[in-house]
């Protein structure tokens, strides 16, 4: 049986030996040896390669620059309240939701919407609902009308989450 000490010596030799391995080749069929460092000693190529990976990479943050944090009640109630319209696209990254024509229940006029959650706050500034017909565009009370639905239902499904 072999001591503690010892034990963590070979577990730390073994995770330097994997950190220095991996990543692209230090020299690439594009480029020559002397374009691939600007003096110092060509061992260290791979040190100065700005695509080179290892395992420390792992425990970087992610990129996350391209994301917008979403209200889920927001969400749940821009599906629910526009249920009559077919769902195109959705983005729950950026927050937009894209629905092609539908007729609502008992009307007789095709509407579209495009719906942008903009903020993880339950707040009417977080949301903003486009509103087309065929014919154009609606009216701003029209778009209001369906922005209070969908506000009404957030509240409603965050009531009934029961996280006040």
């Amino acid at each position: 049986m072999t001591s503690g000490p010892f034990r963590f010596a070979v577990l730390g030799a073994s995770l330097l030996a994997l950190a220095s391995c991996g990543g692209p080749s230090a020299l690439d069929s594009n480029t020559s040896s002397n374009d691939r460092f600007v003096g110092g000693d060509p061992d260290d190529v791979a040190l100065n390669d700005p695509n080179r990976s290892t395992i420390w990479d792992v425990f970087k943050p992610a990129n996350t620059e391209n994301i917008v944090d979403v209200n889920k009640y927001l969400w749940a109630a821009s599906l629910d309240v526009l249920n009559f319209l077919p769902v195109e696209a959705v983005d729950p990254f950026t927050g937009v939701i894209s629905t092609g024509y539908g007729t609502p229940p008992g009307g007789g006029r095709a509407y579209r919407a495009t719906v942008h959650i903009s903020d993880p706050a339950l707040d009417a500034r977080s949301l903003n609902v486009a509103l087309q017909t065929r014919n154009g565009p609606v009216s701003q009370a029209t778009a209001r009308a369906v922005e209070d639905a969908i506000l009404s239902r957030a509240r409603q499904l965050r009531v009934a989450d029961g996280r006040l």
